[in-house]
């Protein structure tokens, strides 16, 4: 029997072994903390402080301003400096909160929130993961205590923990896995009893044998705990892959993993369900790979949300040339191209990823040569270049025929396209206005 997989998909040069080696290592920031109060999907979080006010350490200064919405933390100490429009990785100004950073690093009491697990109620774990401000920190930053309250809860039978780390460069779910499996092993059970009928899953792409094998061995006595290595493939992580890989289960774009029995966890999240459940920590920090050759140095950093992201970049030594060509924010296949480093870091935040060269400036797209590799590769069994076609023309109802909301945006045409074009950008673009209109 082979490897668990899907059908389609790449295999682009992985990057890792330039941090894979790297210990997670603290960073503490030195200038002020900025907090968008829109760095989750749903309604943007409440301000509960004002300017002036002193702030300590995983103190609550924003609310959830719903249910499909999530609190924010505070990172550092200090004082509200100002609560105004700042920029974002997105290039918008987002509402935030500006803390003016003492230093001192100051934290709340936590112990006040630790309580037995064998003592709570599924209500009250819910009540903690959200109280804590945990989102989807693989970059999605949907709010975990949604997710976890689906419409039929005695339908969820796996728990999907998603190591895969796919995403090339990236190997902070890595580190996570080698330096701390408990917390991933006992976050995944806290997840597990919130359902009567959850088994549990941990999917590790096979490149990652050292991983594999401390999570085998941590597990090895649990009944209700798989751990699968999946095959090594682009995008192997995506939720509607891993789910395929790993239960044979089929989504389509208008299905929630629940639809099919399934909720899937990041490791970073599962992680913060941890913290937040069995130390009674909020989520203020995340791990944030800083790699690339245009780096003097990579790392994978323990970082206070709000940073500003070119900290990181000196704590790394600096650029290697006068200006990259290209930093992502993120990895190179569903990352954002960053236009400017005085952008604060988020939940969602999992690399800062610089390039000597942008070989994607350097290249110029021509026409379609009708070759077929965009299909072959593309793991959502679309047309590629015929999506791209009608989202040139305009041809809305078309592109909707033709199952272009089924393109979960991977860029593995992009990635084989001989002729260079940018049919993932196109296509994203397009069903961008397609979901603008249907709320209209």
């Amino acid at each position: 029997m082979g490897l668990l997989t899907f059908s389609g998909g790449i295999h682009p040069y992985d990057g890792k072994d330039l941090s894979k080696d790297k210990e997670i290592r603290d960073y503490l920031p030195k200038g002020d903390c900025v907090y968008p109060l829109s760095q989750h999907i749903g309604a943007p979080a409440v301000p509960l402080v004002k300017k002036g006010d002193p702030v300590l350490v995983g103190q609550k200064i924003a609310e959830a301003a719903g249910f499909v919405s999530a609190n924010i933390h505070s990172g550092v100490s200090g004082k509200v400096k100002a609560i105004e429009p700042r920029l974002t990785v997105g290039g918008t100004r987002v509402n935030s909160i500006v803390i003016e950073n003492d230093g001192k690093f100051e934290e709340m009491d936590f112990s006040a929130n630790i309580r037995q697990l064998d003592q709570l109620y599924r209500e009250d774990v819910k009540d903690m993961i959200r109280e804590a401000g945990i989102v989807g920190m693989g970059g999605a930053g949907f709010p975990t205590h949604v997710k976890l309250t689906p419409k039929n809860e005695d339908a969820i039978d796996t728990i999907i923990v998603n190591g895969a780390e796919c995403e090339p460069y990236l190997t902070s779910d890595y580190r996570r896995m080698l330096e701390v499996p408990a917390k991933i092993v006992t976050g995944l059970m806290i997840v597990m009893n919130l359902f009567d009928n959850a088994s549990g899953i941990i999917a590790v792409e096979d490149n990652k044998p050292e991983a594999i094998r401390i999570l085998k061995k941590m597990t090895k006595d649990m009944d209700n705990i798989t751990v699968n290595p999946v095959k090594t493939k682009y995008p192997q992580g995506a939720e509607r892959q891993l789910i395929y890989a790993n239960t044979g289960r089929k989504l389509n774009s208008s299905m929630l993993p629940a639809d099919v029995g399934c909720i899937v966890h990041n490791i970073d999240t599962i992680v913060a369900i941890y913290n937040a459940v069995i130390e009674g920590r909020p989520l203020f920090e995340r791990i944030v790979t800083v790699t690339g050759d245009a780096v003097k140095d990579t790392a994978n950093f323990r970082v206070r949300v709000g940073t500003n992201a070119r900290e990181l970049i000196d704590a790394v030594g600096g650029f290697v040339v006068e200006a990259p060509e290209k930093i992502i924010f993120g990895g190179p296949m569903m990352g954002k191209a960053m236009f400017s480093l005085d952008v604060p870091l988020v939940k969602g935040s999992s690399a800062l990823l610089c390039m000597k060269k942008d070989p994607v400036a350097r290249s110029k797209p021509s026409n379609c040569i009708r070759c077929g590799r965009c299909a072959e590769v593309c793991p959502g069994k679309v047309l590629p270049y015929k999506l791209a076609e009608l989202a040139n023309k305009g041809d809305l109802e078309g592109f909707v025929r033709m199952e272009g909301m089924e393109c979960c945006e991977c860029g593995c045409c992009s990635y084989v396209c001989p002729a260079k074009r940018h049919l993932t950008q196109t296509i994203a673009g397009t069903r961008k206005q397609v979901l603008a209109n249907r709320k209209r």
